[in-house]
């Protein structure tokens, strides 16, 4: 029996290479990036949480319950995996970045069957080139571990993944996890035809 999972947008950052201005609301052939992500990801899930840290009205529109994180500073996405673990009622929260409207629309589903599969507390997503680590699906009860982690100065993800079983999970899809950093990214990519779904 498949377990219930919330999923979880990640839109709290700075948008430093966006010249800060709100990545998640920056407009894709005529949508807000976050309203492409939330398309693909609602049907894989649960329920779903928007983690952020400005706009909050704006990303409330969306429909979904909107989450700022509770560590100062802009700690970055494990900032907003910390807030989501600590509300989420279901066993297991996916997170995906605002800014990857491209996202598979099988994501959810087989980091799950990975994750069951290695008996893992966390799965997380790669490509032919590297792991996507802000694509993942994590154990509620990793609450605790990340607490500990946050209080201790940490802010990286990828080192926290070192410290728990992990499990990576290939995707080969061409393109599923490009993001757009840049208002240059947004401008090459405008007219690209979004791929069909998986």
């Amino acid at each position: 029996m498949s377990q219930a999972i919330t999923g979880v947008i990640l839109a709290g950052g700075l948008g430093r290479r966006m010249g800060g201005v709100d990545k998640g609301l920056q407009l894709l052939r005529g949508r807000p990036m976050v309203q492409w992500v939330l398309e693909r990801l609602a049907p894989q899930v649960d329920t779903v949480l928007i983690s952020a840290n400005r706009n909050l009205e704006q990303y409330g529109e969306f429909g979904c319950t909107v989450l700022p994180d509770t560590i100062a500073d802009f700690a970055g996405p494990l900032a907003g995996l910390h807030a989501a673990l600590g509300v989420a009622t279901t066993p297991l929260v996916a997170t995906v970045p605002c800014d990857s409207p491209y996202l598979p629309t099988d994501l959810v589903a087989r980091l799950a069957a990975g994750l069951h599969a290695a008996d893992a507390e966390l799965a997380v997503a790669r490509d032919a080139e590297r792991a996507h680590p802000v694509f993942c699906l994590a154990s509620r009860e990793l609450l605790p571990r990340l607490t500990a982690y946050l209080a201790a100065g940490e802010r990286r993800l990828a080192r926290w993944h070192e410290t728990l079983r992990t499990v990576e999970v290939s995707f080969d899809e061409p393109g599923a996890f490009a993001n757009f950093n840049t208002p240059e990214d947004l401008a090459a990519r405008h007219n690209d035809d979004v791929p069909e779904s998986q």
